[in-house]
């Protein structure tokens, strides 16, 4: 017998209420039920970053955070992030430096990025690297990201 939780939150700016398993994982709601492919199951273990999202303007692991956590929250993928053109110049920068290759990591890198060049828009090439040194990538090597992260702190900067 499985007794369901009523949820409802805002995701990507529309209100959401559903029934759902209580031990269902935030990721899996956004992916299975509300079709949001931007966020991905990758370790299932919060290591690699690829399922990150935002809940109430802070990044997290969405496959270690349950959709029942997010009642009456405001969550953010990808998606929303870049239908509100927030992150248009980084993704730019990662298009223009090839960090985005086979596109896994790229939802959970680009959030990061975001959430760095908002808390240190000072950021050095070092403080870069230790902050998404949280979300992995099997094809660039990192160092096209970092450059890309880079550049954005840069043009803002001097904006």
């Amino acid at each position: 017998m499985s007794l369901k939780k009523k949820i409802s939150m805002t995701v990507n700016g529309e209100a959401v209420s559903a029934e759902i398993d209580p031990r269902r994982h935030l990721v899996d709601f956004l992916r299975e039920d509300l079709f949001l492919k931007g966020p991905h199951l990758g370790c299932e273990q919060g290591a690699c970053g690829a399922c990150t999202v935002k809940v109430n303007g802070q990044i997290i692991r969405g496959c270690l955070f349950l959709a029942v956590q997010a009642d009456g929250s405001i969550v953010e993928t990808i998606e929303g992030a870049t239908k509100s053109g927030a992150l248009e110049d980084l993704q730019n920068a990662f298009m223009r430096h090839n960090a985005m290759q086979c596109g896994f990591c790229s939802s959970g890198m680009l959030l990061a990025a975001a959430e760095l060049i908002e808390k240190q828009p000072h950021a050095t090439r070092a403080q870069v690297r230790e902050w998404i040194s949280g979300n992995y990538c099997r094809c660039t090597g990192y160092h096209s990201i970092v450059n890309a992260i880079v550049d954005v702190l840069s043009a803002r900067a001097n904006a």
